[in-house]
């Protein structure tokens, strides 16, 4: 049938259209490509290493994370202050009679007093956000590291990251530098981001997360500064003058994120706020350019206890206190960032391979010489500031050597796998723990080193067989580390100071602060008729006991869940409270008890401490309770208040 009327032909014409719109289209069939896998199943094996890597991290930081108990005390007891006190949460005070504050910035008390107010306090609302923060640390490194070099690099810095027995340590304890550490490396993101986006923005929080970082644990925050300026600015996209301004935006955003608190505590009248803890003039400034600032440089730190840091030098790291934390992959690390800046030297200024080695490189190097020369208070477990940046460049390394198809890029490869694989057999050899650990090591690592050099000297090696066996050489160079993380998490780790590894060994310079009753480094553990003393009326005191040493004094404070006046501070050396303050709040009925404690009266900084116990020695009555003497401060003194020894 014709139809010759034009409108009715228009209709028509339209109808048509209309359903051939609404009809929907043909989903297009995914074709294999040439080497048979099917896409959607590469991704989905992608996706399974990821998930593979989360998983597990999940469950090395998490399986049987209460058997801590508090932990780090001092911390613990923090976070039950602020869990009932707002003024004590935002200066981050021991306890919640708000006397003095921990001597630290305060930012990781937040979290930690955040999760004890929503789930009660108990150790794993404690110990949980640090955790959950090495799980995010673990997946932002992966994200990050992968953007530039592959789902294979990040999956590999990942799992360094997520097997350094240091990050297993402090992803499962409750010190401040595991939220320090996702800080750091959420910084690097953004970073990375700056550098593909040119925005402004992303350099602004870069800032603001170091800020953050610095409100965790001050100065020791800003060792990734140079790394990441001189990323941007070598890197980024724009003019120099932009990348410049671009750079100082991002330095007020930090300027404004750390300073805020300092600021506040600066300008607050001392009779309105808790002595600031570290600190010889009540003085957050003091704190962040001395004791916890310049101070660890130089070793001159009022108020610090011993000098037994050890000798410093490159090989610090390599020592027997620090090794096993860390070690494992640094020769690797150092060694494949001399590779990466190599064979980058003379690519373009934008150039992203060259710049993630920029990034993380002058993470690991600053951080390393900076830990292997500083004078001052220097523990193991500071070194999980080097896990993200050691993960990172093992990843990007290996990537980069196993995708050269040149032959020295190959035997650089295998020079690197056999220094991992001989260091881990040495290190492991150094510990009674599985001692057939280091001879596995050598032995299976070794063979699959020869076996991969028979396949580079190949003109063309199978790259399946290439691939299995060099999956082999790094499991063999993770197995140590791996080790050394399954024992960390299944041991409990207490005190100030915890080590990685199957025990927390009693090194010779902590043996005379330890004791029954706690000490300078290991909390008390109150009996059941020392909690009952000190619960006796206990509304009617804003302190139920007053002890010297923040660890003595938290252990009766998280037995109790009252506050508790620490003498002295942590070290028992800060000026606070003196005799004359002290006899004040005896006069004004404030303390019930003072509680004689261990420590160690040459501490260094100030003596009103040791003052105090004398006065209360001469002054007072004692009563033993279960083993420890108590002083009832409630009592009429000998002699009149105001008048010292």
């Amino acid at each position: 049938m014709t139809i010759t009327d034009e409108p009715t032909r228009h209709r028509l014409t339209r109808h048509r259209l209309t359903r051939s719109a609404l009809r929907p289209a043909p989903i297009p069939r995914l074709r294999p490509p040439a080497g048979g896998a099917r896409p959607y199943r590469w991704l989905t094996a992608r996706g399974a290493a990821v998930a593979a890597l989360l998983a597990g991290t999940a469950l090395l930081y998490l399986w049987g994370l209460d058997r801590s108990g508090w932990a780090n005390a001092y911390y613990s007891a923090a976070a039950q202050a602020g869990s009932r006190d707002w003024t004590a949460y935002l200066f981050g005070s021991l306890d919640a009679g708000n006397a003095i504050t921990v001597d630290k910035t305060p930012a990781a008390l937040w979290v930690m007093s955040l999760s004890v107010r929503l789930f009660g306090l108990n150790p794993w609302a404690i110990l949980a956000p640090q955790a959950l923060a090495g799980l995010a640390c673990v997946g932002v490194l992966y994200a990050t590291v992968r953007r530039w070099y592959g789902h294979a690099a990040g999956v590999l810095a990942g799992g360094v990251l997520a097997v350094t027995p240091v990050a297993v340590l402090m992803f499962r304890y409750n010190n401040p530098d595991a939220l320090l550490t996702l800080l750091l490396v959420l910084a690097a993101w953004a970073c990375v981001r700056a550098v593909e986006t040119g925005a402004t923005r992303w350099m602004v929080l870069v800032g603001a997360l170091v800020g953050m970082g610095f409100l965790t644990k001050m100065l020791q925050a800003f060792l990734v500064v140079p790394a990441l300026a001189a990323t941007y600015l070598v890197a980024g996209p724009g003019s120099l003058r932009r990348r410049t301004g671009q750079l100082v935006a991002g330095g007020l955003a930090l300027v404004v994120t750390a300073g805020w608190w300092v600021a506040l505590v600066e300008l607050v009248p001392t009779a309105h706020r808790p002595y600031i803890g570290g600190s010889q003039t009540n003085s957050a400034l003091e704190l962040t350019f001395g004791y916890n600032g310049l101070g660890r440089l130089t070793g001159e730190e009022a108020g610090a206890i011993g000098t037994w840091w050890g000798p410093t030098g490159l090989d610090r790291l390599f020592r027997f206190d620090f090794a096993p934390g860390v070690s494992w992959l640094l020769p690797a690390a150092l060694g494949l960032l001399v590779v990466g800046l190599s064979y980058t030297r003379r690519a373009p200024r934008t150039d992203r391979t060259r710049a993630g080695f920029l990034l993380w490189g002058g993470w690991l190097l600053v951080t390393w010489l900076t830990f292997s020369f500083m004078s001052g208070i220097y523990h193991a477990y500071y070194n999980v500031a080097l896990a993200p940046a050691i993960g990172a460049v093992v990843g990007m390394g290996g990537r980069l050597l196993w995708r050269r198809v040149d032959r020295v890029a190959r035997l650089l490869l295998l020079l690197v796998v056999l220094a991992t694989v001989g260091w881990s057999a040495v290190l492991s050899g150094q510990w009674l723990f599985l001692p057939w650990l280091g001879p596995a090591v050598l032995v299976v690592g070794g063979g699959a080193t020869l076996v991969l050099l028979a396949l580079t000297v190949r003109s063309r090696p199978a790259p399946r067989a290439a691939a299995a066996v060099l999956a082999t050489c790094v499991v063999t160079g993770l197995a140590a580390p791996v080790a050394w993380s399954v024992a960390t998490a299944a041991t409990p780790h207490e005190g100030a100071i915890p080590t990685v590894g199957p025990s927390e060994p009693e090194p010779v310079h902590r043996r005379p602060f330890n004791g029954v009753g706690g000490g300078l480094v290991n909390a008390t553990r109150p009996t059941e008729p020392i909690v009952a003393a000190l619960l006796a009326d206990a509304d009617r005191y804003t302190w139920v006991a007053a002890t010297i040493g923040a660890n003595n004094a938290a252990g009766y404070q998280l037995a109790t869940g009252r506050p508790v006046l620490a003498l002295g501070g942590f070290n028992g050396s800060d000026p606070f409270p003196t005799l004359a303050q002290f006899q004040q709040l005896v006069a004004e009925g404030r303390i019930h008890w003072f509680l004689d404690s261990i420590w160690f009266p040459n501490a260094g900084g100030s003596t009103a401490a040791a003052e105090i116990a004398a006065w209360v020695h001469l002054n007072y009555r004692a009563e033993t309770i279960g083993g420890v003497r108590f002083y009832d401060l409630t009592q009429p003194p000998r002699r009149p208040l105001g008048r010292d020894a």
